[in-house]
């Protein structure tokens, strides 16, 4: 099994160096690239199309015309140029509006900057096998802006039923659709079934958009994350 191989997009010149060696410390990990602007971060992930992206929200782009929050501007263009890419987003500040608008855009995680180097490392490693990763106090507050924000950002929504919510609960955990299968005693293909049409009732496209969304309505709870 090759390496992992990662790119580091931040304009804090510490933190990348610090991160970089750590990550290649790792014998499963390597860091083949390294971007200090929105703007490299997009094409270097276009050229090498490493595994993982871990994108600094608060990087800027090069282009200060920009409209789109740049985090969320950033993530959406790797993720349109490479579907497969798995984004980590850190923050030095906590929780940031475009927090949401980065994982909507397709990041599967969101930690804070000062997370230990062995967390970040193990959260890489969850990424890439297909897990969402979190800071909890964070995602916290995210549940509580779009509480505040209820009925603006979205719509009124169909309920999920009982089987539905079973299978998210599993799925917020990062369980595949095979575990999630072995764990409630129903096969891939009706798991499948369910997730298409968790995706068709909240209006998502993505496992950590529909996570996000039954938090906010009380369908999951944050523990159901861990």
């Amino acid at each position: 099994m090759g390496r992992i191989t990662i790119l580091v997009a931040t304009d804090d010149e510490i933190f990348q160096e610090g991160l970089c060696r750590f990550l290649e410390d790792e014998e499963d990990l390597e860091c083949v690239a390294r971007a200090a602007n929105g703007e490299d971060a997009i094409r270097l992930a276009k050229e090498l199309m490493p595994d993982v992206a871990i994108i600094d929200v608060g990087m800027p782009l090069l282009n200060p015309t920009t409209e789109v929050a740049h985090a969320a501007e950033v993530a959406s263009q790797i993720k349109a140029a490479h579907p497969a890419i798995v984004m980590l987003m850190v923050s030095a500040y906590g929780f940031q509006p475009t927090m949401l608008a980065s994982l909507e855009a397709g990041a599967s995680g969101y930690l804070l900057k000062k997370t230990s180097a062995q967390e970040l490392i193990s959260a890489v490693r969850s990424l890439y096998s297909g897990k969402a990763v979190f800071d909890l106090e964070d995602i916290s507050k995210l549940i509580g802006h779009l509480g505040a924000n209820k009925g603006v950002t979205m719509g009124g929504i169909a309920p999920l039923r009982s089987r539905e919510v079973e299978v998210l609960q599993v799925a917020a955990k990062g369980a595949s659709n095979k575990e999630i299968a072995s764990e409630l005693g129903i096969s891939e293909r009706t798991v499948q079934t369910h997730m298409v049409n968790i995706f068709r009732k909240l209006e998502v496209n993505s496992r950590t958009e529909a996570v996000l969304r039954a938090l906010r309505e009380g369908w999951l709870a944050l523990d159901d994350l861990t």
